[in-house]
């Protein structure tokens, strides 16, 4: 830690995505920089109990299932494939350790100071410098970020153990439960649901909206909700959890769905999956001008609070998806304008939003009913992946992608993706928006043959009938 006298261009609370990608940023453009962080290791949620090692477990999944497909790949004597769970936790844990040992690095790389400890903000800036006390040691900066994150929420009093789970138990179960009730179709529901399923349990998932994923695109919550029933996962919509109990053996939920007819369900293991709650409290803000919106913190498009000199980055801030990229681009944003530097903000709907499960899901920009509401008169084409010959290949053929676009002038306004691999396709479509592309300019753009991103040209094209494949 350095001495109480160092005075800091910026200092940064919390370590997460949004905090270290803030403070690597900052140190690169010549600030001198503090990251304070509560936890032992950096990283946060996303590194050690979030985004890694879910999409860990969703990659083992993903394999077992196309061993599981091995006869009809040509691959024989693998008829009866056994997982070793330990394997897999091990093999979670190790990239977890690689990746917080990276962060390691580049805090000495870039010569950041890590300050260990949980940091409370003093006041207001006093002459320019707001002071944050690390456990009794005062932490002087003339620029603070806040980026202390989220935790799941729970559902009434219920408190998380080892049968009722946030994404923080189910990640370390000690065997595979043989069945699971997920309570949320949010992208935490449905993953887990997805990792699960592929392992053998018996899977429920219940959500109180009319749609899974209801974030996203009408249509691709309903072929969701349609390709989940297919792969056997008792799938309920519309439907309202009215208790949670532990049992002697596991937990009962007790549901209404849209019918009326109230139902009682048991299980080895509940997952709470319905949403996240911002960590915002006990940090000094009631000493602050900083006001907050239901617990999140409001910002300008700059991310700045407030309180001058204090901005907030990532979970904790008001009408933001809570993101780990979103989290870093608004950390990259508030270090290049202290420096001092071009910056752009980060829009709303130019953020990609990604969901890993099986079949996975990529949007970004607006859906159809909301570039409606919007006032646009909107044309859009659709494209699906029984037609695309790679998708053949991977033997991957549920899913589309659909084009909303602006009927008047092309203008591509957002862009769904449901199927193989489109958490990877919808980066082309991030740029097509944020460069303000049209149908026609995508239209006599390039994709190579055979490749899923070839689906996109179809798609494209597809807004005015002319798709080639269908």
């Amino acid at each position: 830690m350095a001495d109480s006298q160092t005075i800091y261009d910026i200092a940064v609370l919390g370590a997460g995505p949004g905090g270290y990608t803030c403070a690597i940023r900052a140190a690169q453009l010549g600030l001198k920089i503090a990251l304070i962080e509560k936890d032992p290791q950096l990283g946060g949620t996303c590194l050690h109990v979030g985004c890694i090692p879910t999409k860990a477990l969703l990659f083992n999944a993903e394999v077992y299932d196309h061993v599981k497909a091995g006869k009809e790949l040509g691959i024989e004597g693998i008829e009866s494939p056994k997982l070793n769970w330990k394997t897999i936790q091990d093999g979670k844990t190790k990239i977890v350790q690689k990746h917080t040992k990276g962060l390691d690095f580049l805090m000495r790389k870039n010569k950041v100071d890590v300050i260990k400890g949980y940091g409370k903000i003093t006041g207001p800036a006093q002459n320019g410098i707001v002071t944050v006390d690390v456990e009794g040691k005062p932490v002087k900066t003339k620029n603070l970020v806040i980026a202390t994150g989220s935790n799941a929420r729970a559902l009434g009093d219920l408190k998380f153990d080892d049968r009722v789970l946030s994404n923080i138990e189910i990640l370390s179960l000690p065997n595979i439960p043989r069945s699971m009730i997920v309570i949320g179709a949010g992208a935490v529901g449905v993953e887990f649901a997805s990792i699960y399923k592929s392992f053998g349990t018996e899977v429920t998932i219940i959500e109180y909206a009319p749609r899974f994923v209801p974030a996203e695109d009408e249509d691709i919550g309903k072929e969701l909700l349609r390709l989940y029933k297919k792969r056997g996962i008792d799938s309920y919509v519309s439907t309202k959890v009215e208790k949670v109990e532990r049992t002697k053996d596991g937990v009962k939920v007790t549901f209404t769905p849209a019918d009326g007819k109230q139902q009682v369900k048991e299980a080895e293991t509940v997952l709470i999956a319905i949403g996240r709650a911002p960590r915002t409290e006990n940090i000094g803000l009631d000493k602050t001008k900083i006001k907050l919106d239901r617990g999140f913190i409001t910002t300008d498009e700059w991310m700045q609070t407030a309180e001058p000199n204090i901005y907030a980055i990532g979970d904790i801030v008001a009408g933001m998806p809570q993101l780990a990229h979103v989290a870093g681009m608004q950390g990259i944003v508030v270090a290049t304008r202290v420096a001092g530097k071009w910056a752009k903000p980060v829009r709303r709907n130019r953020i990609p939003g990604c969901t890993y499960c099986e079949p996975q899901i990529g949007s970004v920009g607006l859906t159809e009913a909301a570039a409606k509401a919007e006032g646009y008169k909107v044309k859009v084409g659709k494209f699906p992946f029984s037609a695309n010959s790679k998708a053949s290949i991977v033997h991957s053929h549920d899913g589309f992608i659909k084009v909303v676009a602006d009927e008047k002038y092309g203008e591509v306004l957002g862009v769904h993706i449901i199927g193989p691999q489109a958490t990877e396709l919808i980066a082309e479509c991030v740029v097509a928006l944020e460069l303000e592309a049209t149908v026609d300019e995508l239209m006599f753009t390039i994709h190579a043959h055979p490749t899923l991103s070839e689906g996109m040209l179809d798609a494209f094209s597809s807004v005015y009938g002319e798709a080639i494949n269908i």
